[in-house]
């Protein structure tokens, strides 16, 4: 199998795991019950989750006034962004 699938792959696990972080924070949120930690849900975010942070935010509409959790995710996607395009750049 090529590389690229197995980062495909592993990139879509980890957006699905955070999507479902922050629906199951969402819905301990509405029940009173202990919620999933900030520092989890940026971590996810932070090792290739960032879609599926924004996602979840919009759908569930969760996080979404959260300071400083929204400028945290900001910058991650913003990194993420800037690597993304700095290996681009490079390999070409």
């Amino acid at each position: 199998m090529p590389a690229w699938l197995y980062v495909v792959m592993a990139l879509s696990a980890v957006n699905i795991w955070t999507v479902l972080s922050f629906w199951y924070d969402k819905q301990a949120a509405i029940r009173g019950d202990r919620r999933v930690s900030e520092t989890n849900l940026l971590g996810l975010a932070l090792i290739g989750g960032t879609p599926g942070a924004f996602l979840a935010r919009k759908r569930f509409r969760h996080k979404t006034r959260k300071q400083p959790f929204s400028a945290c995710l900001y910058l991650i996607a913003a990194v993420q962004i800037g690597g993304i395009a700095g290996w681009l750049l490079s390999s070409s």
